[in-house]
């Protein structure tokens, strides 16, 4: 009999999940929530356990995975051409606000070199 890992996946995060959250835990959420006595959230239990048929959660579990569209190839390429459209375009404006940095600091270096030899030239005459 073949295993399917995603349902053994989800019965360890259940059991997981219910080991660390206890029994009374949705009762006593629900109660401090809406302030309802405990002998009406028994009831309500009661009618709510009456109206599902057996197996219930099961079947919507079922219906949900049934549903389940896997992406497409064309989807996957789609998405995978935005994200490297998207670092591509990060890329360039980085590198060309590098290159307006650099620009920056060789004209005012060249600005000073510029006064500096006006200055040689002006003290010269």
């Amino acid at each position: 009999m073949k295993t399917n890992p995603e349902e053994n996946a989800w019965s360890r995060l259940r059991a997981h999940a219910a080991s660390r959250l206890g029994g009374a835990f949705p009762d006593r959420v629900l109660r401090l929530a809406h302030g309802c006595p405990p002998r009406a959230w028994q009831r309500l239990g009661c009618v709510a356990a009456d109206s599902l048929r057996p197996g219930f959660a099961e079947r919507v579990i079922a219906a949900a995975r049934e549903r389940l569209e896997l992406p497409s190839y064309g989807s996957q390429l789609a998405l995978s051409a935005l994200t490297a459209a998207a670092c591509l375009a990060a890329v360039i404006l980085f590198h060309h606000h590098e290159l307006a940095a650099a620009d920056a600091r060789n004209l005012a270096e060249w600005r000073r070199i510029v006064a500096a030899a006006q200055d040689l030239d002006a003290g010269a005459r």
